[in-house]
């Protein structure tokens, strides 16, 4: 193929559908599962669910949160167990939004918004505290002034741990095994990543259920049949 073959191949191309967004003018609409930045909840009566474990920490590939934790006071505790996480640090240079905290965190503490459009000026910056990762008093993220939030990206924070956590593992589908939240209450359950196709098997299961008890019964009858031949002849032998 000559060079003039492929400039006609790239001016057909000129007339074809185009598929690219132009962002950041158009922007796509991001999943309920969406892996951004990550946020730390609180139950319903305003306590945190963050207990100092350092789970999260110890599952992090890499190495981008610290954790310490610190026993709760008695006269005014910030979290219902025995201790709290004093000390929350993300260092968002090093993330890479795999998620393995929230799926390692056994009290829904962290999760994750859709936020993913943030920049920083300075290192210092880049790293999330816990004053800037704790919710709002109305259970949403505290927006940085480096942030661009946009509608919708400080909702469905806990899509991805009702799916994929422990206490929201897709085996329970549809039953409610995980704890409410500030501003939110009990969330929904998640449906199945392929809800229409999981509902089409189970109704061609459904269907398929009187025949194959049809014909176990007419099996029965023939294998009945066959057992009565079977003893009529050993009888004729004898």
């Amino acid at each position: 193929m000559g060079y003039l073959d492929g400039f006609r191949v790239t001016f057909n191309k000129l007339f074809d559908e185009r598929v690219t967004t132009e962002y950041p003018k158009e922007k796509r609409p991001k999943p309920e599962r969406f892996h951004g930045r990550h946020v730390l909840n609180r139950y319903e009566d305003g306590m945190e669910k963050c207990i100092g474990c350092e789970l999260c920490a110890g599952v992090c590939p890499a190495k981008c949160i610290y954790v310490r934790g610190a026993d709760n006071p008695e006269d005014d505790p910030v979290s219902p167990g025995e201790r709290y996480g004093y000390v929350y640090e993300i260092n968002y240079l090093r993330c890479i939004h795999c998620d393995l905290c929230v799926e390692a965190c056994p009290t829904e503490a962290i999760t994750e918004s859709k936020l993913f459009e943030f920049s920083f000026a300075n290192r210092r910056d880049a790293i999330y505290t816990k004053d800037e990762l704790v919710v709002g008093d109305d259970g949403r993220p505290q927006q940085q002034p480096w942030e661009l939030w946009h509608d919708g990206d400080d909702l469905n924070t806990s899509g991805w741990m009702r799916a994929t956590a422990p206490s929201g593992d897709p085996t329970y589908e549809n039953r409610v095994g995980w704890s409410g939240e500030l501003g939110y209450g009990v969330r929904s359950p998640e449906l199945g990543q392929h809800a229409a196709a999981d509902e089409e098997v189970a109704g061609e299961g459904a269907d398929a259920v009187p025949h194959d008890h049809a014909d176990d019964g007419t099996d029965a009858a023939h294998h009945d049949d066959d057992a009565h031949s079977a003893s009529a002849q050993g009888r004729g032998h004898h």
